[in-house]
């Protein structure tokens, strides 16, 4: 199953592969405890794995379907400027932008910052002036 399910599946890229991970997970706890027919709880596990093969497939042709399944990036900063409205909605703080730009940056000042994104997997980037 691991197999099938390619490597993005287990690398938690985007909140629909963490979906998938805990959906399969719950499903084939069943199989383990014994609270359901294992064979039966492997088949649906498959079918799971197939269906994200599937959506993954369909959101590499379709760019509106990548967006409905996957989310697209945002812009929270744009030449050293917050984007209060984006970042809330995101649910970022300041406080969490500056840990990012020293983590990942490394920035120590907004100023020095071209663009910032929130990426399709929640993680920050950032391009540097």
């Amino acid at each position: 199953m691991v197999r099938l399910g390619h490597k993005r599946s287990l690398s938690h890229k985007t909140p629909f592969d963490a979906v998938l991970l805990v959906i399969l997970a719950s499903v084939l706890s069943r199989a383990i405890n014994g609270s359901a027919a294992f064979f039966a709880t492997i088949g649906g596990g498959v079918v799971l794995v197939l269906l994200h093969r599937l959506f993954a497939h369909l959101a590499f042709y379709s760019h509106g379907f990548g967006i409905l399944v996957k989310g697209k990036p945002e812009i929270i900063v744009r030449d050293g400027q917050c984007d209060l409205e984006t970042m809330r909605r995101n649910h970022i703080s300041t406080h969490d932008l500056e840990e990012d730009m020293r983590l990942d940056g490394p920035i120590d000042e907004l100023s020095k910052v071209h663009l910032a994104r929130v990426e399709r997997s929640g993680d920050i980037s950032f391009i540097k002036k």
